[in-house]
């Protein structure tokens, strides 16, 4: 006999919003960035940078929310499409999907008997047989209609918030180089928390993931900023 104990299991069931406020994020942190230290080589006013990094900010919050909403469209598109040519299987072909059926509990080591009665008690739902198959057959799960606009909202905003850090110091009236220095300092900061916390939702060490995230801004802002200053310099 073992100990009777009270077993509570905790599952993360975020994951969707998360992705999309990884995705929104770590571009709104990475891309900004990138332009506002390329033009801070480039140029010697630091409105300059903030303008032209609050309107790719704009746009790129638009592209990307777009890009979210299509993508979440596109996979209740496919769910849809799937739904209803398994309906039709089920009506035309019944047998062949119950085979189906037997086969997926089968690989779960199921026999004989009770095999064949699982097998009779999903068929005997149509409803739930349809379900059982684009669950266990396709690995679909139905998806929530709201996704595609609040993936949108979500990605949108979130490239925003990410945006925002690189951007803030050249609001404070500062040179451009020193606007530049402050950008640099709190954006890889932010990159650093924020590749911690996204390592801690995906399974990755936190440690890895933050110095990945920021390696990658980083480099990305790096190569701007080298890249306008040679150009600046052959002009």
């Amino acid at each position: 006999m073992y100990p009777r104990t009270t077993h509570i299991e905790t599952h993360f069931t975020g994951s969707a919003a998360v992705r999309d406020v990884v995705i929104g994020m770590s571009d709104g942190l990475t891309v900004p960035f990138a332009l506002a230290a390329g033009l801070s080589g480039a140029v010697d006013r630091s409105l300059l940078v903030l303008v032209a990094g609050i309107a790719e900010m704009a746009a790129g919050s638009i592209a990307m929310g777009l890009g979210g909403y299509m993508a979440a469209k596109s996979e209740a598109d496919t769910y849809r499409s799937e739904l209803e040519r398994e309906c039709r299987e089920v009506h035309d072909v019944p047998r062949v999907e119950a085979a189906e059926v037997k086969e997926i509990f089968a690989g779960y080591g199921l026999k004989g008997e009770p095999l064949d009665r699982a097998v009779e008690a999903i068929s005997s739902n149509v409803d739930g047989w349809v379900r059982f198959m684009m669950r266990e057959e396709l690995g679909l799960e139905e998806p929530d209609p709201k996704r595609a606009f609040r993936s949108a909202v979500t990605i949108g905003l979130s490239y925003v918030a990410g945006g925002l850090v690189p951007l803030a110091p050249y609001t404070l009236g500062l040179p451009v180089s020193s606007a530049l220095l402050v950008s640099v300092a709190v954006t890889l900061i932010a990159l650093l928390v924020f590749g911690a916390i996204k390592g801690y939702f995906t399974g990755v060490p936190p440690l890895k993931g933050a110095l990945q995230t920021a390696l990658v801004g980083g480099l990305a802002a790096g190569a701007a900023y080298a890249l306008a200053r040679l150009v600046t310099s052959l002009s």
